[in-house]
């Protein structure tokens, strides 16, 4: 398979959970944005120098490899890891910038002000990362392996049984809980496979696997 079909094979997979098409690099750390999804989620590739319709538009690759390079090290907060690969189809140059997810998370992308924030991949979009995700990742990286089952956890799981895909602030709400104490309890019970989490319609709602 040479580039063109190696190429047509990818662009052929449309935008997903782990692909994305750039048509051009022109900001850093919108790109770090991308790069923070990934890196959070399954991991992923982007290419550039494509357009969102899947033609190919190509690019200059060392200036696109320079603007990933800073996307991934200078933006993103731990450094990601990322690879490249140039192909060349119709005489135009396509980067494949491939991020693996990370061993340790999260990774944040930064904003002109130095501000943090993390994304995850969710089907073909990034997204600001819920501060579920923020707890879930904090208690993987202290290896808690026991889940103990008390009254907090009980009330939570009435009100999810009671209140099918409900939003974090309803949960908080109706549980007469501390934010903070629901927040480690729905990642406890997300981690052990007891509540599910799913993004629709621009919300992240929870309810019972």
């Amino acid at each position: 398979m040479d580039d063109k079909q190696y190429l047509q094979s990818l662009i052929s997979q449309g935008e997903h959970q782990q692909q994305d098409f750039k048509y051009k690099v022109q900001d850093a750390i919108k790109l770090a944005k991308s790069v923070s999804a990934f890196a959070n989620t399954d991991g992923g590739r982007l290419l550039i120098g494509v357009r969102d319709d899947g033609n190919i538009s190509g690019v200059r690759s060392e200036e696109e490899i320079y603007m990933m390079h800073a996307a991934a090290y200078k933006y993103c907060k731990p450094e990601a890891k990322i690879g490249f690969e140039t192909l060349h189809a119709n005489g135009r140059t396509v980067v494949i910038a491939t991020v693996p997810p990370a061993k340790r998370k999260p990774v944040y992308a930064l904003d002109h002000k130095g501000a943090r924030t993390a994304y995850v991949r969710i089907k073909d979009e990034n997204i600001v990362a819920s501060p579920v995700y923020l707890e879930i990742w904090r208690q993987d990286a202290m290896a808690q392996s026991m889940m103990h089952y008390t009254d907090t956890e009980q009330r939570l799981m009435e009100v999810m049984r009671d209140n099918p895909s409900t939003t974090l602030n309803r949960i908080v709400g109706l549980s007469r809980q501390g934010r903070h104490h629901v927040i480690g309890t729905l990642a406890r019970l997300i981690r052990y496979g007891v509540v599910n989490v799913e993004y629709v319609d621009m919300k992240f709602l929870f309810s019972l696997a």
